[in-house]
């Protein structure tokens, strides 16, 4: 997978004991929760609004259309789990993120999410609003 890019967006999640599995380690289905919540922050962060206000006040949906993970280590509840997330390519109807979570320096999963944009209430695919591309291409990897 490609570089992380310097001082790209990173949200901390405190895992507790209540994620865990009786292995003692984060039930598989809470990662993807992670990454989700991940970039949401990153919406929140640097658009100022996440998913809900863009459904609600916008219209405007991100449906995902693909998802794909690789574990790397097992997450515990022993440090907090820092999500490193940022858009790596924008596309005419669709985004793609890159979340890298690590616990105390070591990774621990990686994923590709990709979404597109639509009018929420027809479900229709549609352009990103030029707002959104003019915030999210600055953070686009360069290369």
């Amino acid at each position: 997978m490609a570089d992380r890019p310097e001082g790209c967006f990173a949200h901390e999640i405190r895992v507790t004991w209540g994620d865990c599995d009786p292995a003692k380690i984060v039930y598989t289905g809470r990662i993807p929760w992670f990454a989700l919540d991940a970039i949401n922050a990153w919406w929140e962060t640097h658009v100022g609004e996440g998913w809900y206000q863009f459904e609600i006040d916008r219209n405007l949906g991100t449906p995902f259309v693909h998802m794909s993970l690789d574990f790397r280590r097992p997450i515990t509840p022993r440090h907090r789990l820092i999500c490193h997330t940022w858009p790596e390519a924008l596309g005419a109807t669709s985004i793609t993120f890159r979340v890298e979570a690590e616990q105390d320096g070591t990774l621990c999963f990686e994923g590709r999410f990709v979404c597109v944009f639509t009018v929420a209430d027809a479900f229709t695919k549609t352009a990103p609003p030029q707002d959104i591309r003019d915030i999210v291409t600055p953070h686009l990897p360069q290369g």
